[in-house]
């Protein structure tokens, strides 16, 4: 497909700083992705900012919903409510073929719910998973689950990797991504009984697998796909988040204290620039929810237009490597494979 062609839905009332930086940023996409948005909001809202961001460009287009999703708002509240709510009206969107991808930077629990109640699982996947890249040492990380099920089955954890292999390949651009299970120690047995049960079925998979990675691996290791369940990943995630801004505030603040720290900082200036933008989650767009009959991308809440470009960036290149087909046929391939084995016995 054509990029543009590809029909990118945004909501453009979710996130803290939302419709402002939302709407600045789709503007920012719009001129430089050669896509087509459709900004789902309060279009009274909406307008104004766009006239003040140097108009609407050519290939958006608003799409109007009243109703908003408050980011305290109970998920089950935000499924009842449906298309009303411009994170609703964005992921039926979607649904019906009229956009291609979707994101929102808005209530992420209520993204999920909606999404897998609208979308649905694709056949062979259990649950969908949250999938977060990560600026490791040898490039981007992909961890996933971090956080849709904080309670996983090994099936699932099999799955995981399926998804997470995929969305490697189609969207950061690794040939023949490796795949790590998350444990407490590179031995095939170490770990708990779900990691223990999982590693045959990761072993089994059409990816490739490597085995056990530690938690030091995430970021110094191998690996470029890593998978766990929900409740580790999502500790580890605001973990790496939280240390990165402490490394980064420190090193300021200790850096101001002395005439000698200061003239220092400003020669390495160039260079923290670079490696600040490198720990930029904003660079990465949004975390997509893989296993879905579509592509949705959850943003941080905190996003601003920078995050919105990106996310654009990440929707495209998905759609266009048929990210949702990759998933279903390598999730196909493992389903049929036990009817295989039983038909030969």
């Amino acid at each position: 497909m054509n990029d543009k062609d590809i029909r990118v839905a945004i909501d453009a009332m979710g996130g803290d700083h939302a419709p402002e930086e939302i709407v600045v940023g789709a503007c920012e996409a719009a001129r430089s992705i050669a896509c087509r948005i459709l900004l789902v909001g309060d279009r009274a809202r909406i307008d104004p900012i766009a006239a003040r961001a140097g108009g609407l460009p050519d290939n958006i287009e608003v799409v109007h919903a009243e109703g908003t999703v408050a980011m305290d708002e109970a998920p089950a509240a935000a499924v009842r409510r449906g298309p009303s709510t411009s994170m609703g009206k964005m992921i039926d969107l979607v649904r019906d073929g009229t956009a291609h991808a979707a994101f929102s930077a808005g209530n992420s629990g209520a993204h999920l719910a909606i999404a897998t109640i609208r979308l649905r699982t694709l056949p062979g996947i259990a649950r969908p998973a949250i999938a977060t890249a990560w600026p490791a040492r040898h490039g981007p990380m992909l961890l996933l689950d971090a956080g849709a099920n904080v309670d996983c089955r090994p099936e699932w954890l099999a799955q995981f990797g399926i998804m997470g292999s995929a969305y490697a390949r189609s969207v950061l651009g690794i040939p023949q991504p490796k795949v790590g299970l998350l444990s407490v120690g590179e031995e095939e047995r170490k770990g708990n009984a779900l990691t223990d049960a999982a590693f045959p079925l990761l072993a089994a998979a059409p990816i490739d697998f490597i085995g056990n990675v530690e938690g030091r691996d995430l970021l110094l290791g191998q690996a470029h796909v890593v998978v766990c369940d929900g409740f580790v990943g999502n500790v580890a995630l605001k973990l790496a988040e939280s240390s990165g801004e402490y490394f980064f505030g420190a090193l300021l603040e200790q850096s101001k204290s002395t005439l000698r720290g200061t003239l220092g900082l400003l020669i390495l200036k160039p260079a923290l620039r670079v490696l600040r933008k490198r720990f930029d989650h904003r660079e990465y767009g949004g975390a997509p929810l893989l296993g879905l009959r579509g592509i949705t991308l959850i943003g941080h809440g905190r996003a601003d237009a920078l995050a919105i470009r990106s996310a654009c960036r990440a929707a495209v290149s998905a759609v266009r490597q048929d990210l949702v087909g990759s998933i279903g046929g390598m999730a196909a391939a493992v389903s049929a494979a036990p009817a295989a084995v039983e038909a030969t016995q």
